[in-house]
């Protein structure tokens, strides 16, 4: 060589890609539908978030100020005026807002477990398990409760 690096040579890589984001749109109850570059699109719920980050006041009551959301000039954040930001590696770590019964037996399945094993894990009863397998609207905290089994098995 010359002495010169070439420019791959000035770029170090660790870890995984960080995600990109393609496009975000708002929608109502300060949730955002999220295109990723990869071309999956997700809705997720910022308001834990926002709750969550005293910089993030402004965000939980403004409607007007929340519908300025656009994606950042890298494609590594979503931004709204006033110089608040929330970064694409957090927003791809939020569970998506849909979960349903489909789900809920895929995760049953994943995890293997019948329905009173299910009901004890999850400390309610079997009978609530089989509606959630069949039709049963599934509360929040029961889908985030069964994703956290999931990935705790995944560990």
């Amino acid at each position: 060589m010359n002495g010169a690096a070439s420019t791959n040579d000035e770029i170090v890589r660790v870890g995984p890609a960080l995600p990109r984001i393609a496009a975000a749109t708002p929608l109502d109850g300060r949730k955002v539908a999220v295109t990723w570059r990869s071309g999956e699109t997700r809705i997720v719920d910022l308001a834990p978030a926002l709750e969550s980050r005293r910089i993030y006041i402004p965000l939980r009551t403004d409607d007007a100020l929340f519908g300025t959301l656009r994606v950042s000039a890298h494609d590594d954040a979503i931004e709204w005026d006033g110089g608040l930001d929330f970064s694409a590696i957090w927003l791809d770590r939020l569970p998506p807002v849909a979960f349903d019964n489909a789900d809920f037996r895929r995760a049953m399945d994943d995890l293997d477990m019948t329905l009173d094993g299910m009901a004890a894990q999850l400390e309610v009863s079997r009978r609530l398990v089989a509606g959630y397998r069949k039709d049963k609207p599934i509360p929040r905290h029961i889908a985030l409760a069964v994703r956290y089994l999931v990935e705790r098995q995944r560990a």
